[in-house]
């Protein structure tokens, strides 16, 4: 009996890796490589607040405002408009106590990885907030993640992230939720920490503050188009040994989500999979830096 066993798990751990083996392969021979961030020729202009035509700014450009808000938007009709009034009414305040305080609203329109990369490279201040269109954190809290940022000095190469977290409603929320979707969201942190980003419990909160060096860096590596591009930012981030800050921030869920609970998050646990796999294979390399054509 004792030899069947020991032969059952020799045939277990060696069919494990074979499947583990195979999964390397198919994740090695499908990786995508990092889209161009091609632009068309009318994506090079925008108009001033004066109605002329100005070049498009870039990232690798000198900063002119203090801060980029870029807010990827996807189908977003009815919780844009709220988001937005809560962001204006908020950043209007703050330039009316502050004269010298200037900022910038980017919107995305389509919410890819893609485009929201295009968004953050063509920013112009000297930090870059990405805030989600769907407003669950409060505007304010801005100033939390400035803070955050503040706290780590002194940023190596000028780089350093904050990112908004809500960590501390897990207890609040898992409540409210199945024992199954709960069983999901530790499934999903588990593999996080497990395979691509340790010491932060929220990478998903959509809620994160850059230094311009530090966005420029990240986001010209970025291969994830899906709701896992978020875990691979901060997986680039620890690579390059970017100092992160998690805040705490005050957030409340919005309906609308587009998040499909369990075949999003079976969707994001193949992502994370092959976030750590391409990049051990060499599949994915970082790279220094990269600009847009």
């Amino acid at each position: 009996m004792a030899l069947l066993l020991l032969q059952l798990a020799v045939l277990g751990a060696v069919l494990v890796a074979a499947a583990l083996v195979l999964i390397s392969i198919v994740a090695f021979i499908t990786a995508s490589k990092m889209p161009a961030l091609h632009q068309h020729e009318e994506e090079k202009f925008f108009l001033n607040a004066k109605g002329q035509k100005e070049t498009l700014p870039s990232i690798w450009d000198s900063p002119t405002k203090q801060l980029s808000v870029v807010v990827p938007s996807y189908n977003e009709e009815k919780r844009l408009p709220v988001m937005m009034d809560e962001a204006l009414g908020y950043l209007e305040k703050r330039q009316k106590r502050d004269p010298a305080f200037t900022y910038e609203v980017i919107v995305v329109d389509d919410g890819s990885k893609d485009q929201t990369s295009k968004g953050v490279f063509s920013s112009r201040g000297e930090k870059i907030l990405m805030a989600d269109a769907d407003g669950a954190t409060k505007f304010p809290d801005v100033e939390k993640l400035e803070k955050g940022l503040k706290d780590l000095q002194p940023w190596p190469n000028q780089m350093a992230i904050a990112c908004g977290s809500r960590a501390h409603l897990e207890k609040e929320s898992i409540a409210q939720r199945s024992y199954f979707r709960t069983l999901l969201m530790y499934g999903f942190h588990f593999l996080v920490w497990f395979l691509c980003v340790k010491g932060i419990r929220d990478t998903q909160c959509g809620f994160k503050l850059f230094t311009r060096e530090a966005a420029s860096r990240t986001f010209s590596s970025l291969h994830i188009e899906r709701w896992a591009f978020d875990v691979e930012l901060l997986y680039i981030a620890q690579f390059f040994k970017i100092p992160i800050a998690e805040i705490a921030v005050n957030w409340t869920e919005i309906e609308g989500s587009k998040l499909v609970p369990f075949w999003s998050w079976l969707q994001m646990g193949k992502d994370l999979l092959f976030i750590r796999l391409r990049y051990l294979t060499g599949a994915w390399r970082l790279e220094q830096t990269r600009k847009m054509n």
